[in-house]
């Protein structure tokens, strides 16, 4: 696995532990379809959350929100909807939180997380 790579998912594991200390159920992880990439889905005193999470190395990028563009919102949405589809959770209540965990997830990291971060019409 390249170091990108390796970055990566040490940072989803480190925003997974980070939300399961704050009472999430991780339901599910990385989650493929043919439109992209859910990183997790999770349920949050019964409502389900789709979560996006950044890992940015420096602060050089901006904050959480500026990691997830409008662009990058709608694709969630998309891929969201597909999966309440194909779970028939239509009827669900369900947010989007975005995770951004900032510097080395071995060493000091910061981690910002934004509830509810956007809009399904986004």
């Amino acid at each position: 696995m390249d170091p990108r790579h390796q970055f990566g998912r040490a940072s989803e594991l480190l925003a997974e532990r980070f939300l399961q200390a704050k009472g999430y159920r991780i339901l599910a992880r990385n989650l493929r379809t043919t439109l992209g990439e859910l990183d997790l889905a999770a349920e949050d005193q019964g409502v389900l959350v789709f979560v996006e999470v950044k890992a940015r190395a420096t602060e050089a990028f901006g904050g959480a929100m500026l990691a997830v563009d409008r662009r990058k919102q709608a694709k969630l949405v998309r891929l969201a909807s597909q999966y309440l589809a194909h779970h028939h959770l239509s009827d669900r209540s369900s947010r989007f939180d975005i995770v951004l965990v900032q510097g080395h997830p071995s060493s000091e990291s910061r981690i910002e997380h934004l509830q509810n971060a956007f809009d399904a019409d986004t």
